[in-house]
C-alpha cells in the first residue's frame, strides 16, 4: 500500500513532471484538496488536464491559527477516505498537491494521520516546481548564485520572520503574505530591500499578477509569492 503525494506546480498545467503525470494515471485512487465539494482546487484543475479521476477532498485550507478544530476534522476525513481505499484492495493513493508536496503543503498533514491509522502503508512523494521558482522565471529575477543564501518564509504568524530573514540572508522568498501586503512593503522599504523585489499571485493562470513589490496596492490574493533578491554589485562578485 502506497500514499503518494504528487507536486503538480504552481497551476500551469504544462509545469508537471512526466512522472507525475504517470503517477496520476496509474494510481488507483487520485485525491485532490478543495474548499468545498462543488468547488474546483488549484490542484484539481491541473489533475483534469491529464486524467479526469479526481476526487475532492474537503480541508480548511483558509483556515488560520494553527490546528482548528475544522482543520483536524478535514484531516482525519480525508485520512478515513485513503484508508477505505486500501480496505478496499487500493494499492496507490495519490494525492496532488500544488507546488512541491515538501514545502508547505497539506499532504504532510495527511500522509501523518494515514500512517498513525496504518502504520505500514509505504508514504512517497513526487517532487513539484515551486511557485518561487515559477515566480522567478516569469520575473527575470536570479534566485541564488555563488555563495548567496536563499530564505523560504510563511507569513500566515505575520512578518516577523521576514524581517528577521532579511537581516541575515541573501535572497528572500515569503509565500501566503496576502493577509499583510502592506506591513511586507513597509519592511522591505525599511531594510532597503524594496528595489528589485518581485510578488506575483495566479501564476500560469488567467488573471495572472507579477509585478514589482513596491507597486502592491489593494486586495492581494492570500496564496501570493515575494522574492526580494540578493543585493548584487558586480558580475560574478558572489563567487
Amino acid at each position: 500500500m502506497k500514499l503518494i503525494g504528487v507536486g503538480v506546480g504552481p497551476g500551469d498545467p504544462e509545469l508537471v513532471t512526466v512522472k507525475a503525470v504517470r503517477i496520476l494515471r496509474e494510481a488507483d485512487l487520485v485525491l485532490v484538496p478543495v474548499l468545498a465539494p462543488d468547488e474546483a482546487g488549484r490542484a484539481e484543475s491541473v489533475v483534469r488536464a491529464y486524467t479526469d479521476r479526481a476526487e475532492r477532498v474537503v480541508f480548511a485550507l483558509n483556515d488560520r491559527g494553527g490546528v482548528t478544530p475544522r482543520r483536524a476534522a478535514a484531516w482525519e476525513a480525508a485520512a478515513e477516505r485513503v484508508v477505505r481505499a486500501f480496505d478496499e484492495g487500493a494499492a496507490a493513493v495519490a494525492f496532488a498537491t500544488i507546488g512541491d508536496p515538501n514545502v508547505y503543503s497539506t499532504f504532510t498533514y495527511l500522509s501523518q494521520t494515514v500512517r498513525h491509522r496504518r502504520p505500514q502503508v509505504a508514504v512517497q512523494t513526487v517532487p513539484g516546481i515551486t511557485a518561487m521558482q515559477d515566480l522567478a522565471a516569469r520575473s527575470g529575477t536570479v534566485l541564488t548564485e555563488g555563495t548567496e543564501s536563499l530564505a523560504l518564509v510563511s507569513l500566515t504568524g505575520g512578518t516577523g520572520r521576514l524581517r528577521t530573514a532579511l537581516a541575515c540572508c541573501d535572497t528572500v522568498v515569503a509565500y501566503k503574505f496576502g493577509a499583510v501586503a502592506d506591513q511586507v512593503v513597509a519592511v522591505l522599504e525599511e531594510s532597503g530591500r524594496l528595489a528589485g523585489a518581485v510578488c506575483g499571485a495566479r501564476l500560469g493562470l488567467p488573471g495572472q499578477d507579477v509585478r514589482p513589490a513596491r507597486e502592491l496596492t489593494g486586495e492581494v490574493p492570500y496564496l501570493s509569492t515575494l522574492i526580494a533578491p540578493a543585493r548584487r554589485t558586480a558580475k560574478g562578485g558572489k563567487l
